[in-house]
This record gives structure tokens, sequence and C-alpha cells, in this order.
């Protein structure tokens, strides 16, 4: 089963969707979790929402808890979540990406992906990770080809993973794949 802590996003229940075509998949919001749902959960999923990492601190007690445990999976808000419980500083960029078409680019032979892969996913956010970035065994896979910016993690050890862009929208012309790979790593 795949638990969903929605950060009250509207996109969440694309996520929802999205992860459904893989799974059961249990929704609740951050602030109301289910002790039972999470438990039972192979896999969790932070959902994008708005604000700023720090405004959610249940939502970093949860991650805590099951690092290393539970397979972890961040989108928007969730890969600023698990970023910033990890140390890393999440920053105002310049310019601020609602609905917005990137293309990015694999830029690591360590990825599940193959290395130099492009995908063109949609955006929708103003913050980004400060970088240099260095956390034990979390690297940057993908990059914005036009910004450079981070867009998306792995850390295979621990199974957690994180993508900047939102893997749901229509703006994402992979997305369904991308979900995949990750649920079957």
């Amino acid at each position: 089963m795949i638990y969903v802590i929605d950060h009250k996003d509207s996109f969440t229940h694309n996520v929802v969707h999205q992860f459904s075509l893989y799974d059961d998949v249990k929704c609740d919001n951050y602030n109301n979790v289910d002790k039972i749902k999470l438990n039972k959960a192979s896999v969790i999923v932070f959902s994008p929402g708005p604000g700023n990492p720090k405004n959610y601190p249940l939502t970093s007690k949860i991650y805590n808890q099951f690092k290393g445990k539970k397979k972890i999976i961040g989108i928007c808000l969730g890969f600023q979540q698990i970023l910033f419980c990890e140390g890393a500083k999440i920053i105002e960029q310049n310019k601020i990406y609602h609905g917005y078409q990137s293309s990015i680019k694999v830029d690591s032979k360590n990825s599940l992906f193959k290395k130099n892969q492009i995908f063109k996913v949609g955006r929708y956010h103003s913050l980004k990770l400060k970088e240099p970035f260095k956390i034990k065994d979390f690297e940057i896979t993908m990059r914005c080809i036009e910004s450079k910016v981070a867009m998306a993690f792995e850390n295979n050890k621990d199974r957690i993973y994180g993508f900047q862009f939102h893997p749901e929208s229509f703006l994402t012309n992979n997305g369904n794949f991308l979900i995949k790979k990750i649920l079957s790593s």
C-alpha cells in the first residue's frame, strides 16, 4: 500500500490517481495522519503543497521516523521537505515556475534512469535547493537544462527519491514511466 501525505495541494488527488495505477493508495492530510495506515504502507509519498518545508514539522517527524525503513518519495514540496530534513537550505528562485514545462537531463551514471536521458516536465514551484548540496548517500540526478537547478535526487541505499517537478502533470510527458521505475526499484 502507498500512503500519500497531502499538504493541502490541488495536485494531490492527481498524484493519488497516478500512484493508484501501481498499488492501493490511501491519502490523508498532513496534520491528520493515520498511524495504522502509515505503519502498513510500503511506500510513503510526500505530496506537493504551498509554502516552505519548515511549515510542515509533522511531515519532518514522519520522514525522520521512517527514513531507511520504508521507500519515501517526495514531489515538489515533498522533494524540498526531504532535503530540508537532511539539512539542506531551500531558497526562493529568481524566476517562478508555475505551469511551466522544462527539459531536464539525467546527469548521473548512478541514477535509476539512463545518463543523458532528457524528459519534458511540468514545474510548479518558486523555491529551490541551495547548492552546493552534499549529504551522504543523496545524489542530485536530474537538472533543468536551461537553469541547471536540481530537479531530482536519489538515495538508493535508503530508497528515498524526490522530484522537484510534477510527474502527475499533463506537462510531464513520461510521468508514469518515472513513477513506475521508482516504485519497481
